[in-house]
Protein backbone atom coordinates (compact mmCIF):
# COMPACT_ATOMS: atom_id res chain seq x y z
CA UNK A 1 0.00 0.00 0.00
CA UNK A 2 2.74 2.23 0.88
CA UNK A 3 4.57 1.63 -2.36
CA UNK A 4 1.50 2.04 -4.46
CA UNK A 5 0.59 5.21 -2.60
CA UNK A 6 4.07 6.58 -3.18
CA UNK A 7 3.84 5.64 -6.82
CA UNK A 8 0.51 7.40 -7.10
CA UNK A 9 1.90 10.53 -5.46
CA UNK A 10 4.89 10.53 -7.86
CA UNK A 11 2.57 10.27 -10.87
CA UNK A 12 0.40 13.10 -9.60
CA UNK A 13 3.48 15.25 -9.05
CA UNK A 14 4.71 14.52 -12.57
CA UNK A 15 1.35 15.43 -14.07
CA UNK A 16 1.31 18.66 -12.09
CA UNK A 17 4.81 19.47 -13.34
CA UNK A 18 3.75 18.82 -16.92
CA UNK A 19 0.65 20.99 -16.58
CA UNK A 20 2.74 23.87 -15.25
CA UNK A 21 5.33 23.50 -18.00
CA UNK A 22 2.74 23.60 -20.82
CA UNK A 23 1.50 27.18 -20.18
CA UNK A 24 5.05 28.48 -19.86
CA UNK A 25 6.00 26.88 -23.18
CA UNK A 26 2.88 28.37 -24.76
CA UNK A 27 3.84 31.77 -23.44
CA UNK A 28 7.35 31.30 -24.73
CA UNK A 29 5.93 30.35 -28.15
CA UNK A 30 3.67 33.37 -28.19
CA UNK A 31 6.45 35.74 -27.14
CA UNK A 32 8.49 35.24 -30.32
CA UNK A 33 5.34 35.70 -32.31
CA UNK A 34 4.69 38.94 -30.46
CA UNK A 35 8.26 39.96 -31.03
CA UNK A 36 7.96 39.15 -34.71
CA UNK A 37 4.66 41.05 -35.12
CA UNK A 38 6.13 44.44 -34.11
CA UNK A 39 8.90 43.80 -36.56
CA UNK A 40 6.37 43.19 -39.22
CA UNK A 41 4.43 46.27 -38.15
CA UNK A 42 7.64 48.25 -38.15
CA UNK A 43 8.55 46.94 -41.57
CA UNK A 44 5.18 47.93 -43.03
CA UNK A 45 5.35 51.78 -42.60
CA UNK A 46 8.20 52.19 -45.12
CA UNK A 47 5.87 50.69 -47.73
CA UNK A 48 3.21 53.20 -46.77
CA UNK A 49 5.65 56.13 -46.66
CA UNK A 50 5.03 57.24 -50.28
CA UNK A 51 1.35 57.59 -49.53
CA UNK A 52 2.06 59.47 -46.32
CA UNK A 53 4.55 61.68 -48.14
CA UNK A 54 2.20 62.19 -51.02
CA UNK A 55 -0.64 63.22 -48.73
CA UNK A 56 1.07 66.37 -47.38
CA UNK A 57 2.07 67.39 -50.94
CA UNK A 58 -1.41 68.64 -51.79
CA UNK A 59 -1.66 70.84 -48.69
CA UNK A 60 1.76 72.28 -49.45
CA UNK A 61 0.64 73.21 -53.00
CA UNK A 62 -2.53 74.75 -51.60
CA UNK A 63 -0.46 76.69 -49.08
CA UNK A 64 1.84 77.93 -51.87
CA UNK A 65 -1.16 79.00 -53.94
CA UNK A 66 -2.71 80.76 -50.96
CA UNK A 67 0.59 82.49 -50.21
CA UNK A 68 0.90 83.66 -53.83
CA UNK A 69 -2.66 84.99 -53.81
CA UNK A 70 -1.95 86.73 -50.53
CA UNK A 71 1.08 88.46 -52.01
CA UNK A 72 -0.94 89.49 -55.07
CA UNK A 73 -3.71 90.83 -52.87
CA UNK A 74 -1.24 92.84 -50.82
CA UNK A 75 0.34 94.28 -53.98
CA UNK A 76 -3.10 95.06 -55.41
CA UNK A 77 -4.17 96.71 -52.17
CA UNK A 78 -1.05 98.88 -52.17
CA UNK A 79 -1.69 99.78 -55.82
CA UNK A 80 -5.33 100.59 -55.14
CA UNK A 81 -4.29 102.97 -52.38
CA UNK A 82 -2.09 104.83 -54.89
CA UNK A 83 -4.61 104.56 -57.76
CA UNK A 84 -4.85 107.89 -59.62
CA UNK A 85 -5.04 108.92 -63.28
CA UNK A 86 -1.30 109.62 -63.39
CA UNK A 87 -0.35 106.32 -61.72
CA UNK A 88 -2.72 104.45 -64.05
CA UNK A 89 -1.12 106.17 -67.05
CA UNK A 90 2.39 105.27 -65.90
CA UNK A 91 1.53 101.60 -65.35
CA UNK A 92 -0.46 101.24 -68.60
CA UNK A 93 0.66 99.32 -71.67
CA UNK A 94 2.69 101.09 -74.37
CA UNK A 95 -0.19 100.98 -76.86
CA UNK A 96 -2.63 102.33 -74.28
CA UNK A 97 -0.17 105.09 -73.41
CA UNK A 98 0.12 106.04 -77.08
CA UNK A 99 -3.68 106.18 -77.36
CA UNK A 100 -3.94 108.38 -74.26
CA UNK A 101 -1.22 110.76 -75.48
CA UNK A 102 -2.89 111.04 -78.89
CA UNK A 103 -6.28 111.79 -77.34
CA UNK A 104 -4.75 114.37 -74.99
CA UNK A 105 -3.10 116.07 -77.98
CA UNK A 106 -6.46 116.02 -79.84
CA UNK A 107 -8.11 117.66 -76.84
CA UNK A 108 -5.39 120.34 -76.81
CA UNK A 109 -5.96 120.97 -80.54
CA UNK A 110 -9.71 121.28 -79.91
CA UNK A 111 -9.32 123.97 -77.27
CA UNK A 112 -6.68 125.79 -79.36
CA UNK A 113 -9.08 125.93 -82.32
CA UNK A 114 -11.87 127.07 -80.00
CA UNK A 115 -9.86 130.03 -78.67
CA UNK A 116 -8.46 130.99 -82.10
CA UNK A 117 -11.79 130.74 -83.92
CA UNK A 118 -13.67 132.57 -81.18
CA UNK A 119 -11.27 135.51 -81.42
CA UNK A 120 -11.31 135.45 -85.22
CA UNK A 121 -15.11 135.32 -85.53
CA UNK A 122 -15.55 138.06 -82.95
CA UNK A 123 -13.12 140.36 -84.77
CA UNK A 124 -14.48 139.79 -88.30
CA UNK A 125 -18.10 140.14 -87.23
CA UNK A 126 -17.31 143.45 -85.53
CA UNK A 127 -15.46 144.65 -88.64
CA UNK A 128 -18.30 143.80 -91.02
CA UNK A 129 -20.96 145.37 -88.80
CA UNK A 130 -18.85 148.52 -88.41
CA UNK A 131 -18.24 148.70 -92.18
CA UNK A 132 -21.92 148.29 -92.98
CA UNK A 133 -22.76 151.07 -90.55
CA UNK A 134 -20.16 153.38 -92.15
CA UNK A 135 -21.42 152.97 -95.72
CA UNK A 136 -25.11 153.08 -94.82
CA UNK A 137 -25.33 156.68 -96.11
CA UNK A 138 -22.82 156.34 -98.96
CA UNK A 139 -24.16 157.31 -102.43
CA UNK A 140 -21.42 155.77 -104.60
CA UNK A 141 -18.62 153.19 -104.58
CA UNK A 142 -15.97 155.88 -104.29
CA UNK A 143 -17.71 157.50 -101.37
CA UNK A 144 -18.09 154.11 -99.65
CA UNK A 145 -14.39 153.34 -100.10
CA UNK A 146 -13.48 156.75 -98.69
CA UNK A 147 -15.73 156.12 -95.67
CA UNK A 148 -14.16 152.73 -94.98
CA UNK A 149 -10.60 154.00 -95.22
CA UNK A 150 -7.72 151.56 -95.14
CA UNK A 151 -9.37 149.11 -92.76
CA UNK A 152 -9.45 145.67 -94.28
CA UNK A 153 -12.76 143.82 -94.29
CA UNK A 154 -14.72 141.66 -96.68
CA UNK A 155 -16.87 144.68 -97.58
CA UNK A 156 -13.76 146.48 -98.83
CA UNK A 157 -13.09 143.48 -101.08
CA UNK A 158 -16.63 143.71 -102.51
CA UNK A 159 -16.25 147.42 -103.20
CA UNK A 160 -12.87 146.90 -104.86
CA UNK A 161 -14.28 144.13 -107.06
CA UNK A 162 -17.25 146.30 -108.08
CA UNK A 163 -15.05 149.28 -109.00
CA UNK A 164 -12.66 147.07 -110.95
CA UNK A 165 -15.52 145.58 -112.95
CA UNK A 166 -16.98 149.03 -113.62
CA UNK A 167 -13.56 150.25 -114.82
CA UNK A 168 -12.97 147.22 -117.03
CA UNK A 169 -16.47 147.50 -118.50
CA UNK A 170 -16.12 151.18 -119.40
CA UNK A 171 -17.73 151.89 -122.74
CA UNK A 172 -20.12 148.95 -122.54
CA UNK A 173 -23.71 150.04 -122.53
CA UNK A 174 -25.16 146.76 -121.14
CA UNK A 175 -25.76 147.26 -117.44
CA UNK A 176 -27.02 143.69 -117.06
CA UNK A 177 -23.67 142.28 -118.22
CA UNK A 178 -21.74 144.48 -115.82
CA UNK A 179 -23.94 143.47 -112.89
CA UNK A 180 -23.71 139.81 -113.83
CA UNK A 181 -19.93 139.90 -113.96
CA UNK A 182 -19.79 141.81 -110.68
CA UNK A 183 -22.11 139.24 -109.07
CA UNK A 184 -19.79 136.48 -110.26
CA UNK A 185 -16.85 138.25 -108.61
CA UNK A 186 -18.90 138.68 -105.43
CA UNK A 187 -19.73 134.95 -105.38
CA UNK A 188 -16.04 134.07 -105.60
CA UNK A 189 -15.28 136.40 -102.69
CA UNK A 190 -18.09 134.82 -100.63
CA UNK A 191 -16.81 131.29 -101.30
CA UNK A 192 -13.24 132.28 -100.42
CA UNK A 193 -14.43 133.92 -97.20
CA UNK A 194 -16.50 130.82 -96.30
CA UNK A 195 -13.47 128.57 -96.82
CA UNK A 196 -11.30 130.87 -94.74
CA UNK A 197 -13.73 131.21 -91.87
CA UNK A 198 -14.41 127.46 -91.74
CA UNK A 199 -10.73 126.62 -91.51
CA UNK A 200 -10.26 124.16 -88.62
CA UNK A 201 -13.91 123.11 -88.51
CA UNK A 202 -13.14 119.88 -90.37
CA UNK A 203 -10.51 118.99 -87.77
CA UNK A 204 -13.04 119.54 -85.00
CA UNK A 205 -15.52 117.26 -86.77
CA UNK A 206 -12.86 114.58 -87.18
CA UNK A 207 -11.85 114.72 -83.51
CA UNK A 208 -15.44 114.61 -82.34
CA UNK A 209 -16.27 111.63 -84.55
CA UNK A 210 -13.17 109.47 -84.03
CA UNK A 211 -12.01 110.13 -80.45
CA UNK A 212 -14.54 107.77 -78.77
CA UNK A 213 -13.53 104.91 -81.07
CA UNK A 214 -9.82 105.55 -80.53
CA UNK A 215 -10.41 105.50 -76.77
CA UNK A 216 -12.42 102.28 -77.15
CA UNK A 217 -9.50 100.70 -79.00
CA UNK A 218 -7.22 101.55 -76.09
CA UNK A 219 -9.75 100.09 -73.66
CA UNK A 220 -10.05 96.83 -75.60
CA UNK A 221 -6.28 96.52 -75.78
CA UNK A 222 -5.89 97.17 -72.05
CA UNK A 223 -8.62 94.69 -71.06
CA UNK A 224 -7.02 92.07 -73.29
CA UNK A 225 -3.74 92.57 -71.44
CA UNK A 226 -5.62 92.35 -68.12
CA UNK A 227 -7.03 88.95 -69.08
CA UNK A 228 -3.56 87.81 -70.06
CA UNK A 229 -2.36 88.92 -66.61
CA UNK A 230 -5.22 86.97 -65.00
CA UNK A 231 -4.15 83.80 -66.81
CA UNK A 232 -0.54 84.31 -65.70
CA UNK A 233 -1.35 85.05 -62.06
CA UNK A 234 -3.91 82.19 -61.95
CA UNK A 235 -6.32 84.19 -59.85
CA UNK A 236 -9.66 85.83 -60.58
CA UNK A 237 -9.75 88.05 -57.52
CA UNK A 238 -11.17 91.45 -58.47
CA UNK A 239 -8.66 93.29 -56.30
CA UNK A 240 -5.84 91.84 -58.41
CA UNK A 241 -7.29 92.59 -61.84
CA UNK A 242 -9.01 95.90 -61.01
CA UNK A 243 -5.97 98.17 -61.66
CA UNK A 244 -5.47 96.82 -65.18
CA UNK A 245 -9.15 97.23 -66.03
CA UNK A 246 -9.13 100.76 -64.58
CA UNK A 247 -6.13 101.66 -66.76
CA UNK A 248 -7.99 100.37 -69.81
CA UNK A 249 -11.14 102.32 -68.99
CA UNK A 250 -9.08 105.49 -68.56
CA UNK A 251 -8.46 105.48 -72.33
CA UNK A 252 -12.21 105.59 -73.01
CA UNK A 253 -12.61 108.40 -70.48
CA UNK A 254 -9.92 110.48 -72.19
CA UNK A 255 -11.55 109.75 -75.56
CA UNK A 256 -14.87 111.11 -74.30
CA UNK A 257 -13.10 114.13 -72.79
CA UNK A 258 -11.64 114.88 -76.22
CA UNK A 259 -14.80 114.10 -78.23
CA UNK A 260 -17.58 115.82 -76.27
CA UNK A 261 -16.05 119.34 -76.29
CA UNK A 262 -15.11 118.93 -79.97
CA UNK A 263 -18.71 118.16 -80.93
CA UNK A 264 -20.12 121.02 -78.82
CA UNK A 265 -17.57 123.51 -80.17
CA UNK A 266 -18.21 122.39 -83.75
CA UNK A 267 -21.96 122.91 -83.40
CA UNK A 268 -21.39 126.31 -81.78
CA UNK A 269 -19.07 127.48 -84.54
CA UNK A 270 -21.48 126.19 -87.18
CA UNK A 271 -24.13 128.55 -85.83
CA UNK A 272 -21.70 131.47 -85.45
CA UNK A 273 -20.28 130.92 -88.94
CA UNK A 274 -23.76 130.86 -90.42
CA UNK A 275 -24.47 134.23 -88.79
CA UNK A 276 -21.22 135.65 -90.12
CA UNK A 277 -21.95 134.47 -93.65
CA UNK A 278 -25.29 136.28 -93.46
CA UNK A 279 -23.35 139.47 -92.69
CA UNK A 280 -21.11 138.75 -95.69
CA UNK A 281 -24.22 138.40 -97.88
CA UNK A 282 -25.45 141.75 -96.60
CA UNK A 283 -22.10 143.31 -97.50
CA UNK A 284 -22.29 141.79 -100.99
CA UNK A 285 -25.80 143.22 -101.45
CA UNK A 286 -24.64 146.65 -100.29
CA UNK A 287 -21.77 146.66 -102.80
CA UNK A 288 -24.13 145.52 -105.59
CA UNK A 289 -26.56 148.36 -104.81
CA UNK A 290 -23.79 150.95 -104.88
CA UNK A 291 -22.61 149.61 -108.24
CA UNK A 292 -26.15 149.79 -109.62
CA UNK A 293 -26.43 153.44 -108.47
CA UNK A 294 -23.14 154.32 -110.14
CA UNK A 295 -24.26 152.72 -113.39
CA UNK A 296 -27.57 154.57 -113.31
CA UNK A 297 -25.80 157.87 -112.64
CA UNK A 298 -23.46 157.20 -115.53
CA UNK A 299 -26.39 156.69 -117.87
CA UNK A 300 -28.19 159.78 -116.51
CA UNK A 301 -25.12 161.92 -116.99
CA UNK A 302 -24.58 160.59 -120.51
CA UNK A 303 -28.21 161.27 -121.36
CA UNK A 304 -27.89 164.80 -119.94
CA UNK A 305 -24.81 165.47 -122.02
CA UNK A 306 -26.57 164.13 -125.10
CA UNK A 307 -29.58 166.35 -124.44
CA UNK A 308 -27.34 169.35 -123.86
CA UNK A 309 -25.56 168.76 -127.14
Amino acid sequence: MTLSRVTTLVMISALAMLSLAAPSSAQQGMAPAAQQSPAVSQSQPPAALPQAAAAPAAPSDAATQAEREGKLLKAAAAELKELSPWSMFKSADVVVKAVMIGLAFASLVTWTIFIAKMLELTVVQRKVRSALAKIADARSLAEAQFALGAKGSVLASFLAAAMREARLSAGISSDAGIKERAASSFAEIVRAEARRIRLGMGLLATIGATSPFVGLFGTVWGIMNSFIGISKSQTTNLAVVAPGIAEALLATAIGLVAAIPAVIIYNHFSRVTKGYMELVSRASGAAARLLSRDLDRTHVSSHSRTAAE
